[in-house]
């Protein structure tokens, strides 16, 4: 088994965390980290929670595509929201940068996320042939 830990240049480097890991074996399985609606200097991009979504769906997308991956790999995605968000609202934004691509999903409405000023964390997991 090899492990390698995946920092897109597109998002914003942090010395703590890697952005995904991708697990190589039998087959080859992406885990990307927790992505906020951050732009690529770390900065929380403006206007709630639809463009935050988005964001971080981009975000998603650009640690899969450092494998070749995209959401068509993805086997689960979990979204965690800050109470009071609208569900319906993050789904809209997410199908605009997403697609009509189905996966297992989790939806958790939670206090707070690990920065105070956003509204929307998403991980997800991949497998690659």
């Amino acid at each position: 088994m090899e492990i390698t830990h995946l920092n897109p240049e597109t998002l914003h480097a942090n010395p703590a965390f890697s952005q995904g890991v991708l697990v190589s074996g039998a087959h080859r399985t992406v885990h990307v980290g927790g992505q906020n609606g951050t732009d690529p200097s770390g900065a929380i991009v403006p206007g709630g929670l639809g463009p935050q979504t988005e964001q971080a769906i981009r975000n998603v997308l650009a640690v899969l595509a450092e494998v070749g991956a995209d959401q068509t790999n993805v086997v689960r995605l979990a979204v965690y929201l800050v109470a009071g968000q609208s569900v319906d609202d993050g789904y809209a934004a997410s199908a605009r940068v997403w697609g009509a691509q189905p996966t297992a999903l989790t939806v958790l409405m939670v206090a707070g996320l690990g920065r105070p000023d956003a509204l929307v964390e998403l991980e997800a997991t991949a497998v690659i042939e």
